[in-house]
């Protein structure tokens, strides 16, 4: 009888605590949803100058914090082997070009989604060497002081071909055909200028800012060459265009802007 008794009061209790419980629960309101971890992993290939390469690893950096999902695959090089990349297949959703003619060549084989391509940065085209460097300008150049100059190949390196136009403006083209060292890309051109492989080289400001072994010798005038501006476009091939758009827009925000800013990019 009095084990009855027990279990009965064990039975009530537990009944008791199960009725409030299931109460509680059907009160409580539900725990928000984490929605970014239940967005699709997204990967979006971006082929960009490789003058870009300090600015996007930053900008990387801020868009993840926007776009968790998203992860950003940057191949940086020389703009016009980067659309020879892209025209032959290669897996690309975003370009960033240092120049018009290699975005301009895309477009006119309808390589580009419609109504994506913009100006985004622009930039100046200076003239680098070594910290110690004794050297003063334009003027130098075609005299004995400079022996080598770092240059990118015209045919594929935008910068190279704006310092092809400056050599033509200051009418020394010829006079300094032999002293010319053409290499790959912007980058290859700072290393050059820097380590003593030229005496001097044509980069982007925004290069011999992120050098600290770089003095710029001199800014060169805006009338000696074609307006310096990077296009960017997405690929009407991208399997990811949504995202591809987010990501072009997130480029022109504020935060970017002063990205861009603090690589000594000026906005287009």
């Amino acid at each position: 009888m009095k084990k009855n008794i027990i279990f009965s009061t064990l039975m009530t209790i537990i009944l008791s605590v199960s009725i409030i419980s299931c109460g509680t629960q059907k009160d409580s309101p539900s725990a928000p949803k984490d929605t970014a971890s239940t967005e699709k992993a997204i990967e979006l290939n971006i082929s960009a100058a490789a003058s870009l390469k300090e600015a996007m690893t930053d900008i990387q950096t801020e868009f993840k914090k926007v776009k968790p999902n998203v992860t950003l695959t940057v191949n940086f090089g020389a703009s016009g082997s980067l659309q020879q990349q892209i025209e032959q297949g290669a897996p690309c959703d975003i370009f960033i070009s240092a120049g018009q003619s290699q975005m301009k060549a895309l477009d006119s084989k309808s390589l580009l989604l419609e109504n994506t391509k913009k100006d985004l940065v622009k930039n100046d085209l200076v003239l680098v060497g070594p910290k110690d460097t004794k050297l003063t300008g334009l003027a130098d150049l075609n005299t004995d002081k400079v022996k080598k100059i770092a240059v990118g190949e015209p045919k594929s390196v935008p910068a190279g071909q704006y310092a092809d136009e400056v050599f033509t403006k200051l009418g020394i083209k010829d006079a300094i055909t032999s002293k010319l060292v053409f290499a790959k890309d912007v980058k290859e051109v700072l290393a050059w200028s820097t380590s003593g492989n030229a005496d001097i080289g044509f980069v982007y400001k925004s290069d011999a800012l992120s050098s600290k072994d770089a003095k710029i010798i001199e800014t060169v005038p805006d009338d000696k060459h074609s307006p310096i501006t990077y296009p960017i476009g997405i690929i009407k091939a991208s399997k990811n265009a949504d995202a591809a758009k987010s990501f072009e827009d997130f480029l022109f925000t504020d935060t970017c802007k002063k990205i861009f800013e603090k690589y000594g990019y000026g906005i287009a």
